[in-house]
C-alpha cells in the first residue's frame, strides 16, 4: 500500500473542517436528544400471565401513544426477560396517564402483575456530566504530559486535536440524526476515545522509528506517509474486529 496522505493533506483538512463545523452546528442548532438515563422518567415492570408477542405489544403501545405521547416508540425502551416479564421505560407520565397505560395494556394484552411502577431519577444527570467533563480535562492534561515525555510537545498537541476531532464528529452526527443519547452512548464515546489515542500513539511511534533510520534518506513528509501505510492495515483490522463485536 502506498497512500499519499500528507501530500494530499489539504483535501483531508478541508473535509475534516467541514465535518467538525457540521457537527458543531448540529449540536448548537439541533441539540441533544437526551434519553431517559439523563432526564429520568417512568419505569413499569409487568409480568404477564401469557407469552408476549413483541410485535403485538409494540402495536398496542403505539396505539396508546396517540393519547400519551411520552410512550412513542422513540421515547420508550422495552426490555424483555424470562417469565413473560417486560420492563417499559418512558418519559415521566402523570398518575392518570400511568393508570390508562396499565388499563389499555390489560384490555389488549391480557392480565399481568405490576411488579414495579416507579419514577426513575436520571442515572447520569448534571453531577455526572460535570464529572465527565472534569475527567476529560484531566485526561487530556495527562495525555499531553505522557506524549510530551515519550515524544515531543507538538505530538501531544496533535494527539489532543485528533481526539477532539473524533469525539466532536461522532457526537455531532448523533445530534444531526436525532439519535438518543443514553448510557450505552457514553460507553461508545469512551471506546472511540480509547481507539483514537491508541491509533495515534501507534502512528507516532512508527514515525519516530522511521525518522531515526531514514531522516538522512527521505523527507519527513515521506516518512510520515511511510509510517501511516505501515500501520494502516493493523488499524483497519482492529477497528473492523471491534465493529463486528
Amino acid at each position: 500500500m502506498n497512500l499519499k496522505i500528507t501530500r494530499q493533506r489539504n483535501i483531508y483538512f478541508a473535509f475534516s473542517a467541514f465535518m467538525v463545523a457540521l457537527a458543531i452546528g448540529a449540536m448548537i442548532f439541533k441539540g441533544f436528544n437526551l434519553g431517559i438515563d439523563f432526564k429520568g422518567g417512568q419505569l413499569l415492570q409487568l409480568k404477564f400471565e401469557k407469552a408476549i408477542n413483541k410485535d403485538e405489544l409494540n402495536k398496542t403501545l403505539d396505539g396508546i401513544a396517540i393519547e400519551i405521547p411520552q410512550l412513542k416508540s422513540n421515547s420508550r425502551k422495552l426490555q424483555y426477560s424470562e417469565g413473560n416479564t417486560i420492563i417499559i421505560r418512558t418519559q415521566e407520565v402523570t398518575e392518570a396517564q400511568k393508570v390508562k397505560i396499565l388499563n389499555d395494556l390489560k384490555a389488549k394484552e391480557g392480565n399481568f402483575e405490576v411488579v414495579k411502577a416507579d419514577k426513575v431519577g436520571a442515572t447520569i444527570g448534571k453531577e455526572l456530566t460535570n464529572s465527565a467533563g472534569i475527567a476529560l480535562l484531566f485526561g487530556s492534561i495527562l495525555i499531553v504530559f505522557y506524549i510530551t515525555i515519550r515524544f515531543e510537545l507538538i505530538y501531544a498537541v496533535a494527539a489532543i486535536i485528533a481526539l477532539l476531532h473524533d469525539v466532536f464528529i461522532t457526537i455531532g452526527m448523533v445530534c444531526l440524526l436525532g439519535l438518543e443519547i443514553d448510557t450505552p452512548f457514553i460507553a461508545a464515546i469512551l471506546t472511540i476515545l480509547g481507539y483514537s489515542i491508541n491509533d495515534t500513539i501507534v502512528v507516532f511511534d512508527r514515525i519516530r522509528e522511521n525518522d531515526a533510520k531514514l531522516k538522512n534518506k527521505m523527507d519527513f513528509i515521506d516518512i510520515i506517509d511511510l509510517s501511516i501505510n505501515q500501520v494502516f492495515w493493523r488499524s483497519l483490522f482492529t477497528s473492523i474486529t471491534t465493529l463486528f463485536s
